[in-house]
């Protein structure tokens, strides 16, 4: 895995270009936001994620379908629970994914940050290939952009907190965070 840091795209993950992004007003790159996300809800290796990332969700393939197809939203990455990562927006530009969010007294999160969702819910452990896949995503990132500090490394939660819950509690926070200290 490698940052074209031209344009804002990763070598050696899946492209999966999606529409819903915008330009970043400022620029900057100095939060790292984790969420989980499956579709239909607890149900993983189904490629709804993508379409709906790409605003191609089948309304009529699932009854939870109906209430999300017209929401324009996307990540910058998905990593699903065989370790592998999609791309969906360019490190470079806005993804829409934190929504209405605050961090350290900003709000508009999606302006200054990346978003990696992990194929997952709040409740079901993560996977070995998951955190293998997000530790060198992290650690690339990172590199690409210092300005992610670990303490600007949170959850979705985080920055929603009371809209959100994601990743959940079943996501494990000391393990990633030691891993990106070693």
């Amino acid at each position: 895995m490698q940052l074209d840091s031209v344009s804002g795209w990763c070598a050696g993950v899946r492209h999966c270009p999606s529409p819903n992004f915008n330009a970043r007003p400022q620029g900057e790159v100095s939060l790292l936001v984790i969420h989980n996300i499956s579709l239909p809800p607890g149900q993983f290796g189904t490629g709804k994620v993508q379409e709906f990332f790409q605003n191609k969700l089948t309304t009529d393939e699932h009854p939870y379908f109906a209430g999300i197809a017209t929401l324009q939203v996307s990540a910058h990455f998905l990593i699903e629970r065989d370790g592998a990562v999609t791309q969906f927006v360019s490190c470079l530009e806005r993804a829409w994914h934190a929504g209405i969010s605050l961090f350290e007294g900003r709000e508009n999160c999606n302006d200054f940050s990346l978003g990696i969702e992990l194929e997952g819910t709040d409740e079901l452990p993560f996977t070995e290939a998951q955190y293998a896949a997000l530790v060198e995503l992290s650690l690339l990132l990172r590199n690409a952009y210092p300005a992610i500090t670990l303490e600007r490394i949170c959850g979705h939660s985080d920055i929603a907190p009371g809209r959100k819950t994601d990743p959940g509690p079943a996501f494990d926070w000391r393990r990633l965070r030691a891993a990106l200290t070693d």
